[in-house]
C-alpha cells in the first residue's frame, strides 16, 4: 500500500481491460464498463433507494480480473469496498443539453454517460449562455436535446441502446459504424425490396437508409465485419455506383428527409417564410428556392429547399436529424393564426432520387410528358402521373450536382413507382445506389450539408451562400442585421475544398473529417467532410480555413485572395499530405497515370 501512496497519477485507463484507477484516500479507487450491463429503471421507486444497490460481485468479476492482470500486486492487498451505483447513458453515448422543444424555457442538463465530472464545466458554461443569451458560443448540435425524439423515448428501444452504448465506451469506434440495437424502427415502405436486393443499412434519427448495395459474387459477412480507418472494402462498391450515377441512371432511396408543409387562407404562409428563411420565396407557383434558416446571429439553425406548390402553399425539404429541432423552431416563430398551417409530412411521401444523364429518358417513358430543360427547367417542381400514380411531385434536383430528379410519392404508390422506375430504366442500366455514393458526389461539387459543414455558428457568407440570401432587397429577416454587419466587416472563416495531392488511396490512412488544416505550416482550422472523389482519383476534403493571427492568435478576415494564396496541408494522424484549396468546385479532371507520384493536374481551376 504505501508503493500506492507515494506514486502521482491523476488516471491509468486500460482500455482492454475496460478499467479505470485512480488515486483515492491512500489507496486506490477502479472501476470499469462492463460488457454486459444491466439497465434499471426507477419508476414508482424514490431515488435514494437506488442510490447504492447491493454488491454484485460475480457480475463485478470480469473488471476485478482485468485490473488484478494490469496490476497484479493488488492481490496481496484488501478490497474495502465495492460500490454499485446506476448511472445515466443515453442513446447516443453524448450527454443532452438545452431548451426543451415542447416547453419554451425549459431547459436540460442531463444523460453524462458517466462523464459529469469532466464534462461538467463546459457543459454548465454552454447551458448557461444558452439560457441568458439564447444560444451557446459554440456549435453544441451533437448534444442538443432536438437530436431526439419521441421515437428515442421507448422504454424497451432505451433498455436495449444502453446496454450496447455502455460497452462502447472503451471500445475504438471505426468510421461510419453504426448502433446494432433499436433497428428497423422507422422504414421507407421499400425497404424489404431493398434488402433483398443487397442493401446495407444505415441509421439517422432512427431511420434505415441505404448504404450501398451489395453484388451477389460479394462475401457479405467479410464486407459487414471489415472495420478500418484505411482503405474500407466497399470502395469498388460505392465507385460502381457512382459510376452509373454519371453514365446512366441510379436510385436512391431518401425517404427519411424530414418534409413539412406550410400553408394558409392568405398571404400569411409567403409572409410568415420570408421572415424564417434567408432567401426570397415569393417567386413564381413550381419553383424551388435552396435556403437557409438563420438565427439572429446569421447561422444556419436549418438549411433546405422549399417548393412553391401554389401561392398559398409551400413544400419544406429538410435535413432527416432536424424533424425536432425545424418544428421547434417554426412553431417559435410562426405567428399563432388560425388560418396558418404548419403540418409534418415527413411520413406521408417516399422520396425517390433518380440520379443520372438517363434519368430523363426513365422519367419520360413513365409520365409520357417531356422532361426535357426546355419543358422542366432546374430548380423546378410539377406534380405528374408516373405509371398508374398520381400526385407525384416531381423536382428536378438531386441534391448532387448531377442531373435528375427528385419524386416525392404518396406512400400507398412507391412500390408500384418504384417497380415501374426499375423496369423502364433496365433498357437504360439503371440499378439501385446508397448514401455513399451521393456523398461522394456531394462533396465532389462542393454541396455543403447541414450538421457537417453548416451549423449555427457558421452563416452564409462564410461558406459560399451569399447568392442564397435577399439582402438586397429590402425584406426583413432573422439574422439580416448580422450578415449586413458580416459583410461590411468580412467574414473571420471561409469555407474552402481541398483536394489532397501526395495521398496514396491504397496506402495511406483515409481523412473521414475533423483533420486538422494547415496554411504555410500553420494551423488554420479543421476539415468538416470529406470523401474519395472517384471523378478526380483523389480525395476531397472540405473545411474552414481561419486566419490566426501570429502577434496574439487572434482570429482576423480572411479573403479570397488569402485562401488562394497559401499552401496547404491536411493532417491525417500526424501525417501531413499536400492539398489544393479551393473555393468553387472543380470542372476538370485529373490526368491518371500508372505511378501515384507522376499524376498531374490538367486545366485545374474553378469554375
Amino acid at each position: 500500500m504505501p508503493v500506492f501512496c507515494q506514486l502521482c497519477w491523476s488516471a491509468i485507463v486500460d482500455a482492454d481491460g475496460r478499467i479505470y484507477i485512480r488515486n483515492w484516500q491512500g489507496g486506490i479507487l477502479s472501476g470499469g464498463f462492463e460488457k454486459n450491463p444491466k439497465p434499471i429503471f426507477t419508476e414508482g421507486k424514490n431515488q435514494l433507494e437506488i442510490q447504492n444497490l447491493r454488491e454484485d460481485w460475480d457480475h463485478f468479476e470480469p473488471l476485478l480480473s482485468s485490473l488484478l492482470r494490469r496490476m497484479p500486486v493488488l492481490e496481496t492487498l484488501e478490497i474495502l469496498k465495492l460500490v454499485n451505483c446506476p448511472e445515466t447513458f443515453t442513446p447516443d453515448m453524448k450527454c443532452i443539453m438545452g431548451e426543451s422543444p415542447v416547453v419554451q424555457g425549459y431547459f436540460v442538463l442531463a444523460g453524462m454517460n458517466s462523464a459529469g465530472l469532466s464534462l461538467g464545466g463546459g457543459a454548465g458554461k454552454f447551458l448557461a449562455e444558452w439560457m441568458v443569451y439564447g444560444y451557446p458560443t459554440e456549435n453544441v448540435w451533437e448534444l442538443d436535446l432536438q437530436r431526439f425524439g419521441a421515437l428515442q423515448s421507448s422504454r424497451t428501444f432505451l433498455r436495449h441502446r444502453v446496454m450496447e452504448v455502455m460497452p462502447l465506451m472503451y471500445d475504438l469506434k471505426v468510421p461510419r459504424w453504426d448502433f446494432q440495437t433499436g433497428r428497423q424502427l422507422r422504414t421507407s415502405p421499400l425497404y424489404d425490396r431493398l434488402d433483398a436486393q443487397g442493401a446495407r443499412w444505415m441509421e439517422k434519427h432512427g431511420f434505415e437508409r441505404p448504404k450501398y448495395f451489395v453484388p451477389p459474387n460479394k462475401d457479405l459477412l467479410a464486407l459487414e465485419q471489415s472495420k478500418t480507418f484505411y482503405k474500407p472494402d466497399w470502395f469498388d462498391i460505392v465507385e460502381s455506383e457512382v459510376k452509373c450515377c454519371k453514365e446512366a441512371v441510379c436510385v436512391i432511396d431518401m425517404s427519411s428527409f424530414t418534409k413539412f408543409e406550410i400553408t394558409s387562407t392568405g398571404d400569411q404562409a409567403l409572409e410568415s417564410l420570408q421572415y424564417l428563411f434567408s432567401n426570397d420565396l415569393d417567386v413564381p407557383v413550381g419553383h424551388i428556392v435552396h435556403t437557409g434558416m438563420l438565427n439572429e446571429c446569421g447561422g444556419y439553425e436549418n438549411d433546405c429547399s422549399i417548393a412553391r406548390l401554389n401561392k398559398r402553399s409551400f413544400f419544406m425539404i429538410s435535413p432527416t436529424d432536424q424533424q425536432v429541432h425545424c418544428w421547434a423552431w417554426l412553431n417559435k416563430y410562426m405567428p399563432k393564426d388560425s388560418n396558418l398551417l404548419l403540418e409534418d409530412v415527413t411520413w406521408k411521401y417516399t422520396a425517390l432520387n433518380l440520379i443520372g444523364p438517363r434519368a430523363v429518358d426513365v422519367l419520360s417513358e413513365l409520365s409520357y410528358a417531356p422532361m426535357t430543360p426546355d419543358h422542366f427547367p432546374t430548380l423546378f417542381c410539377k406534380e405528374m402521373s408516373v405509371g398508374y400514380a398520381n400526385g407525384i411531385r416531381v423536382m428536378s434536383m438531386t441534391h448532387t450536382g448531377e442531373p435528375g430528379f427528385m419524386l416525392y410519392i404518396p406512400i400507398e404508390y412507391a412500390l408500384h413507382v418504384y417497380n415501374e422506375v426499375m423496369s423502364v430504366g433496365q433498357k437504360y442500366g439503371i440499378r439501385n445506389a446508397g448514401y455513399y455514393a451521393l456523398r461522394s458526389l456531394r462533396i465532389e461539387k462542393f454541396f455543403a450539408f447541414w450538421g457537417q459543414d453548416l451549423n449555427t455558428l457558421t452563416t452564409p457568407l462564410e461558406c459560399g451562400g451569399e447568392s442564397r440570401v435577399k439582402l438586397e432587397k429590402g425584406i426583413d429577416f432573422i439574422g439580416r442585421d448580422a450578415l449586413l454587419q458580416q459583410k461590411q466587416n468580412g467574414v473571420y472563416k471561409r469555407l474552402a475544398m481541398f483536394i489532397l495531392d501526395d495521398h496514396d488511396t491504397d496506402l495511406d490512412l483515409w481523412p473521414w473529417w475533423g483533420e486538422p488544416i494547415y496554411r504555410n505550416g500553420k494551423y488554420a482550422g479543421k476539415t468538416t467532410s470529406s470523401a474519395y472523389s472517384y471523378t478526380l482519383e483523389r480525395h476531397v476534403c472540405l473545411g474552414y480555413v481561419h486566419n490566426f493571427s501570429e502577434d496574439n492568435g487572434e482570429e482576423q478576415v480572411v479573403t479570397a485572395d488569402f485562401i488562394n494564396r497559401g499552401e496547404y496541408e491536411i493532417d491525417i494522424a500526424g501525417h501531413r499530405f499536400q492539398a489544393k484549396a479551393k473555393l468553387y468546385p472543380v470542372t476538370s479532371f485529373f490526368t491518371h497515370k500508372r505511378r501515384k507520384d507522376d499524376v498531374e493536374l490538367s486545366d485545374f481551376h474553378g469554375k
